[in-house]
């Protein structure tokens, strides 16, 4: 499955009402760190066709950053039956990536 952007018009459908978990990457395109996960985001989008994976853009999306309390990029948040599940901040392994999601 590809990643989808994440925007506060697609929140609902894509995200909140989703019948699978979703992993959201919050980023930036200035953020160093960020460009790091990115391959892993995407990587794990492709490899697992059970979990939606959706990236914010912190930038153009402040509102929904700002929902999620981000104050440090990259913040991955794992929502499950429109919950939040799990959260980190900062670079992470492909392996404890994918432990969030359990």
């Amino acid at each position: 499955m590809s990643v989808l952007t994440i925007t506060k018009n697609n929140f609902d459908a894509e995200v909140k009402n989703s019948s699978q978990p979703v992993l959201l990457d919050f980023w930036a395109s200035w953020c160093g760190p960020c460009k790091m996960v990115s391959p892993i985001i995407d990587e794990i989008a492709k490899e697992n066709s059970d979990i939606k994976v959706g990236k914010v853009n912190v930038d153009e999306e402040s509102e929904l950053a700002g929902d999620f309390k981000v104050m440090s990029i990259p913040t991955l948040v794992v929502i499950k039956d429109g919950k939040v599940h799990n959260t980190t901040v900062g670079v992470q392994s492909k392996q404890n990536i994918l432990k969030l999601l359990d």
